[in-house]
């Protein structure tokens, strides 16, 4: 019966807490898509300075690791696809795992690490030096000025990481495919792009869409949540890149899942 009670108790926390993330991002929405229409200007230049935070600063990283893992699946596919001679398929398996699933996967993990852990921190500082009260004094919404500037950024700049980290990962099986397939870049290329459909991007990219919404809600909420303490800080930054990482996980599946069945019919 305890057993039980545990088990009722952590699934209510967890809706609980699912309805704050999604109170969080209809605010950030509202501010973001209805406000401006109703006299409430948009922050633009704190939204543009974020997207450089979040996205241009992101491109070397995000970069290497993408070229590295589109090397790693073209060595992995090769692998097996040699013993059934059809080593040509490199490019096909290589395009097809990046635009569906690890392109913006790996996207959403790298900017859960720079960016979404330090919404937390920001967020969660300015909540213990009592800023936020600050501007509650001042009539100014914290969503509004805080997390709607975030929250644009991310819904522009993970879609075009997205397309980048797919790009990147790519030409990292197309290192593979030159040197070991005999490929030439051209046919590389070719060859994947012939293996993709626009389902394939469309849903990579409204992947990291969702992403982006995920990151942005856990990042803010766990600063705007943050306890008294500097100590707080931390574990709200630890607690943000852990339940952005599961979230992120959960809403693939689900997605991908979706996809499936509607690609069936």
């Amino acid at each position: 019966m305890e057993l039980t009670s545990q088990i009722g108790g952590s699934v209510a926390d967890g809706l609980a807490y699912l309805g704050e993330l999604a109170s969080i991002s209809g605010r950030a929405a509202y501010f973001t898509f209805v406000a401006p229409f109703r006299g409430k200007p948009l922050r633009l230049g704190r939204a543009i300075s974020q997207a450089m935070q979040v996205g241009v600063r992101a491109l070397p990283i995000l970069s290497l690791i993408t070229f590295f893992i589109g090397l790693i699946l073209a060595l992995q596919s090769a692998y097996e696809l040699r013993r059934l001679g059809a080593l040509t398929y490199v490019a096909n398996a290589v395009a097809i795992s990046m635009t569906r699933e690890l392109g913006p996967l790996i996207t959403a993990i790298v900017v859960i690490g720079r960016s979404g852990s330090a919404f937390a921190a920001e967020i969660g500082t300015m909540k213990v030096s009592e800023e936020i009260d600050a501007l509650e004094t001042m009539a100014i919404h914290p969503v509004d000025f805080l997390v709607t500037p975030k929250f644009l950024a991310m819904i522009v700049m993970l879609p075009c990481l997205t397309i980048w980290a797919n790009a990147m990962g790519i030409l990292g099986g197309g290192l593979f495919g030159v040197a070991q397939a005999d490929f030439t870049w051209a046919r590389y290329i070719q060859a994947s792009l012939d293996a993709l459909f626009l389902r394939d991007i469309v849903t990579g990219l409204v992947k990291s869409l969702m992403f982006g919404i995920t990151i942005t809600a856990v990042g803010c909420y766990e600063g705007l949540s943050t306890g008294a303490g500097a100590e707080q800080v931390g574990r709200s930054t630890t607690r943000a890149v852990v339940v952005s990482i599961f979230l992120v996980i959960l809403v693939d599946l689900v997605f991908t899942t979706l996809f499936f069945f509607m690609t069936e019919r």
